[in-house]
């Protein structure tokens, strides 16, 4: 194959398809999306069969526990694709709303107009699933896109992409609005995030090593995290019961996630309270623990080295710190933190509000587990992926984040004078 002639064609057949895709309608959408859940629900051997070679192949390959368990589609992960369907097929289409009117002194009146951004490329990782989430909210938002998954997970995203044809034939909508790249050669890769003649912007989500790739080389815009170093922070003021289980479910309820919690500061008023008890807890689900001189006073833990509390582990290791105050915990959080989610736990109201107005992170949550920083959790059917970047979007991208905005303009033969 020449992957370079192949990607201008695919980059070609996008620009034409989005088209289309911003004049449709959102029934027409709706219909689609909900056409691509009937077609994979009609294929679902054929699809988790597909998915069974892929994990063999991994296996085979060396690939380690966090990819494997991103590349797994368990029949749980399949209801979730096709709910995330149904979801955003339900969600308010955010194409054509017009906000923010107002009169000027010339007599015109201004607004604001959401549209679509254009053609998204996506470039992803082992997850299955993101090839459903990224198409359904491209399309539901007006955009063409192109789907580049890892190689790992070739046959199921090719199964994924035959269902995904089919229900945007069933609609009406070409079947080039959602194509995804049919080669593992990662040239691909390399066309697709130099293509600003056909790509839009470009949405990486992998790994820390891919997301510098394609930041570092793309000529076109990146909407990106690199790291999801997540926090939460046990206060004195905090209900420990409640500080117990958020610290056990941000930790352990999954590891290979960015927004699972990768440290965990504790205020020394309660640190001997709590620590010992979840010490127990994180022993018994085969957590390693590495801590600060404070908190190795307290429980057995391995030092915790200035490294650790830069790392995302993305495994069931933790870093722990004992801290004087709230003001330390932020200043811990502002050095390290890579700015995805952070969390604390307390319940003192004035504490709460001044932590979510000073740490700068794209999710902010009081008594909350950092699990939740995901756009299903957050209503928005699925997400394409987090930002911390701060321009355009930022936080789980769904729909009103695959949008732009225009200046619209209504007169009755003004002219300027």
């Amino acid at each position: 194959m020449n992957v370079q002639a192949y990607m201008a064609q695919v980059g070609r057949q996008a620009r034409e398809a989005s088209r289309a895709v911003a004049a449709a309608t959102t029934g027409d959408k709706n219909r689609a999306l909900l056409a691509v859940a009937d077609a994979l629900q009609a294929s679902r051997a054929e699809l988790m069969a597909a998915n069974a070679e892929d994990l063999q192949q991994g296996r085979e390959n060396g690939l380690d526990a966090a990819l494997l368990d991103r590349l797994e589609i368990t029949p749980a992960s399949f209801e979730g694709m096709l709910e995330g369907l149904r979801q955003v097929a339900a969600l308010p289409d955010p194409c054509g709303a017009i906000t923010d009117m107002s009169y000027r002194p010339s007599g015109i009146q201004v607004g604001k107009m959401r549209v679509p951004l254009g053609v998204v490329g996506i470039i992803y990782e082992s997850r299955p699933n993101v090839t459903i989430d990224a198409a359904s909210l491209c399309l539901k938002s007006g955009n063409a896109t192109i789907l580049r998954g890892g190689s790992e997970a070739f046959r199921s995203n090719q199964a994924i992409a035959r269902c995904i044809a089919r229900g945007l034939a069933e609609a009406g909508l070409p079947e080039t609005a959602v194509q995804i790249i049919e080669t593992t050669d990662r040239a691909a890769v390399g066309e697709l995030i130099t293509m600003p003649e056909f790509v839009d912007v470009i949405v990486p989500r992998g790994g820390k090593g891919l997301i510098e790739r394609i930041s570092r080389d793309a000529r076109v815009p990146v909407i990106k995290h690199l790291d999801g170093i997540c926090h939460v922070y046990i206060d004195d003021k905090a209900d420990l019961e409640k500080a117990f289980e958020i610290a056990i479910n941000a930790k352990t309820h999954r590891y290979g996630v960015c927004n699972a919690m990768e440290t965990l500061l504790v205020h020394a008023g309660v640190a001997e309270a709590i620590l010992p008890r979840l010490a127990v807890a994180y022993g018994e689900k085969g957590v390693e623990l590495r801590g600060c001189e404070r908190t190795r006073a307290i429980i057995a833990a391995a030092v915790a080295t200035e490294e650790d509390w830069a790392t995302e582990y993305l495994a069931p290791v933790l870093s722990i710190r004992v801290v004087e105050d709230m003001a330390q915990a932020m200043d811990h959080i502002a050095r390290y933190s890579s700015g995805h989610t952070e969390s604390i736990v307390t319940e003192d109201y004035t504490r709460a509000r001044r932590f979510l107005a000073q740490v700068d992170s794209s999710s902010v949550m009081v008594n909350a587990s950092t699990r939740f920083a995901d756009g299903f959790e957050y209503g928005l059917g699925a997400e394409i992926g987090i930002s911390t970047d701060k321009i355009h979007a930022r936080g789980p991208v769904g729909l009103e984040g695959l949008t732009s905005q225009k200046y619209v303009v209504f007169g009755d033969g003004h002219i300027r004078t």
